[in-house]
């Protein structure tokens, strides 16, 4: 029922997008020291919903339908991330990561405080 309500589609968009993107951002810190290790990001939100929108107007509405329908989160690509590497060829700056995985925080949170308050609003409309 509620899959069909373009607000929660988002909200559930954004919070996949943050984890996605806070996946990543931990394999760069844990690679921090690995030598020639490239940093990767995901593109931003804005980039990749919109990328998912415009994508064949045909969505598989149940598993089987619509057969070669591409699964919902396939239009999250990595990209390479311009950092200046270290003398060991590596690319991650902690301090650059610790901003992305603060920004992807607040990311998160904005989408749990969007999805609680049209809940809010579906449950006050509904009278309960």
């Amino acid at each position: 029922m509620f899959q069909n309500l373009d607000i929660f589609q988002m909200a559930s968009g954004l919070a996949k997008h943050a984890s996605s993107r806070q996946e990543v951002i931990a394999k760069n810190i844990a690679n921090a020291d690995t030598p020639e290790y490239r940093a990767q990001d995901i593109a931003s939100f804005q980039e990749t919903y919109q990328g998912a929108q415009s994508q064949s107007s045909m969505k598989a509405s149940r598993a089987g339908h619509l057969s070669g329908a591409t699964p919902e989160n396939t239009f999250i690509t990595q990209i390479d991330a311009a950092d200046p590497s270290s003398p060991n060829g590596n690319t991650v700056a902690l301090e650059t990561e610790m901003m992305k995985a603060t920004e992807v925080r607040h990311q998160h949170d904005l989408a749990m405080s969007v999805y609680k308050s049209s809940m809010n609003i579906l449950r006050t409309s509904l009278g309960r």
